[in-house]
């Protein structure tokens, strides 16, 4: 099998490679594709040295079976006809073609039989928030129809890029040698602050990150939920949390949805509040789960549960969701 990865000197392209090789993915040749920046840099994958090629419109992807694209959304729909014309899937993992009525929104646990309806040889990866959301909604679905959701994200800086993640390191620096603090990845200085404000704001006063988590959690669990969120950047480095509220049509005690949770692909239930075991960041970064924590009634509502949840958003968020819906168009097709 053929395979290329679009911007593979990004984040997300270098926790591909490493997914890949993990997974043992099986991959017989691989190609890597950049930016004037980036190309001619070397990786290694699977002890040979590979060299990044300059992204063009040219016959590169001839061949090519499958194409994991994460190198921007205006990036991907210049290239999409380049990538797609000789018959290769690009599994994109930008903004691009989420919502396209005639692209699949993918996420394995959820919605994998979505990956064969790719009328343009295209699947979406969903946005991170929404993924480790919906992973972990499902197996609430699965008990009783969700019909709103209540989520508040705790957003942590490597998900604005490598470069945030620098800044959040070199604010705390300056703040100690009494500096004042570099801003340039985000609206206001990071560090020992939390920022409600992610992307760009819409007319109805939510951000595009937070009208995602609405539109995209409809699209992949084929629900009429409603999903109200708040996302907030905080100051953390790697892996993202999330503060969930659900309403289901049925009562659901907390015993069911623990053990709901606890049999649920792709999430590990960590919740023993007396023993202080819940889901964070700080120990969870590099991980391939859902964690999920602090699973109680909601006091205002009988119909509703409470929960916690942390997923790496580098890995579950964008690159090891992409390499799954691979695994899964590879062993049904």
């Amino acid at each position: 099998m053929k395979v290329a990865i679009v911007g593979a000197s990004g984040a997300v392209g270098q926790e591909l490679l490493k997914i890949i090789e993990e997974r043992n993915l099986p991959v017989d040749e691989l190609l890597l594709f950049g930016s004037e920046r980036s190309a001619g840099k070397k990786y290694m994958f699977k002890g040979k040295e590979i060299e990044v090629k300059l992204l063009a419109h040219n016959d590169d992807f001839k061949g090519v079976d499958i194409a994991f694209t994460s190198a921007g959304a205006g990036t991907s729909k210049e290239f999409e006809k380049t990538i797609t014309k000789y018959g290769a899937l690009m599994i994109d993992n930008s903004s691009a073609f989420r919502m396209d009525s005639d692209v699949p929104l993918v996420v394995p646990e959820v919605n994998p039989k979505d990956a064969f309806d790719t009328p343009r040889n295209i699947i979406a990866n969903p946005n991170c928030t929404t993924i480790q959301m919906v992973v972990a909604l499902k197996a609430i679905e699965n008990l009783s129809h969700i019909k709103r959701v209540h989520v508040s994200s705790y957003q942590s800086a490597s998900g604005a890029g490598a470069a945030a993640m620098d800044e959040l390191e070199m604010q705390y620096k300056e703040l100690v040698e009494g500096k004042e603090p570099t801003v340039n990845k985000f609206a206001y200085q990071l560090a020992y602050n939390v920022i409600p404000h992610i992307d760009v704001f819409t007319d109805n006063g939510y951000t595009k990150e937070e009208m995602k988590m609405f539109n995209e959690t409809r699209k992949i669990m084929h629900s009429d939920v409603e999903v109200s969120a708040t996302c907030v950047r905080v100051p953390v480095m790697r892996a993202h949390s999330e503060s969930v509220w659900v309403e289901t049509e049925q009562p659901i005690s907390v015993e069911q949805a623990k053990e709901a949770f606890s049999k649920a692909e792709g999430v590990v239930l960590m919740d023993n509040p007396a023993e202080k075991q819940y889901p964070m960041p700080l120990m969870l970064a590099g991980c391939d789960p859902v964690y999920v924590g602090r699973v109680r009634k909601d006091l205002a509502n009988p119909n509703g549960l409470a929960f916690w949840c942390v997923s790496d958003q580098i890995r579950k968020g964008a690159a090891l969701n992409a390499v799954q819906i691979a695994e899964y168009v590879i062993k049904n097709r």
